[in-house]
């Protein structure tokens, strides 16, 4: 445990522009607004287009919307129909803002990090449109503002591409040694290597867990508790 921490210790103590995947570190996007359930909307639309062939099987059974949007792009890159249904999970995603439930300890540790100096940005697949909306009612946009970099029309730059990284490091001048990545998903992992950032997971269960560590993450957390701790302690 003491190793552990002190790993934890020099992970925060270095960062100086951190990083944040958006529905998972801060909050549970889809805990009142199932995304199964969106996921299944999407593919009963495409069904009712006439396009149920443009998806496998696995694909149109997926309990994640990012990968019915991913398969239609791969497809059709570029085209009306990627950008109508990507327009229709945005607007899921807004809709689940309301139900959306903040990660424990989220709010106080964004505000914290943003008091100690260091700067914030997200970097996430979600819709930035939505990411906005949610910071705005928790009082958090001033903490990150303007550095929201989210999905855009280019799918091909969802992670695991580090484009939105990228983006983000660029637009704050930062080294990538000098930042720190907070995902709790192997495509955030995967980002953050390619990108050169540090990577800090967080994983609310077990599973989460283990699908950080067997992609090799080595810096998990099951809460965001002890950040905080470490991080109000050397302030």
């Amino acid at each position: 445990m003491a190793a552990e921490t002190e790993a934890l210790q020099e992970l925060i103590t270095r960062a100086r522009v951190v990083l944040w995947d958006f529905d998972g570190p801060i909050c549970r996007l889809f805990a009142g607004h199932a995304a199964a359930k969106v996921a299944d909307d999407l593919v009963d639309w495409l069904e009712g287009q006439g396009l149920r062939g443009l998806l496998s099987e696995a694909e149109r059974r997926s309990l994640d919307p990012h990968i019915v949007l991913r398969a239609v792009d791969r497809r059709h890159p570029g085209s009306d129909l990627v950008d109508e249904l990507e327009e229709r999970l945005t607007q899921e995603e807004l809709r689940a803002t309301s139900s959306a439930m903040p990660t424990p300890y989220a709010d106080p540790l964004i505000r914290t990090w943003t008091a100690v100096g260091s700067r914030l940005a997200i970097t996430t697949n979600n819709s930035p449109r939505v990411v906005r909306t949610y910071l705005a009612g928790r009082g958090l946009t001033a903490c990150f503002s303007p550095h929201i970099y989210g999905r855009t029309q280019e799918l091909s730059h969802l992670k695991p591409d580090p484009h939105c990284l990228n983006r983000a490091l660029n637009a704050m001048g930062s080294a990538p040694s000098a930042a720190l990545m907070i995902g709790d998903t192997p495509s955030d992992l995967f980002a953050a290597n390619e990108a050169g950032v540090p990577f800090l997971g967080y994983a609310r269960n077990d599973h989460k867990e283990k699908l950080l560590r067997d992609a090799g993450a080595t810096a998990v957390v099951a809460s965001l508790e002890p950040v905080l701790n470490l991080l109000r302690a050397q302030a």
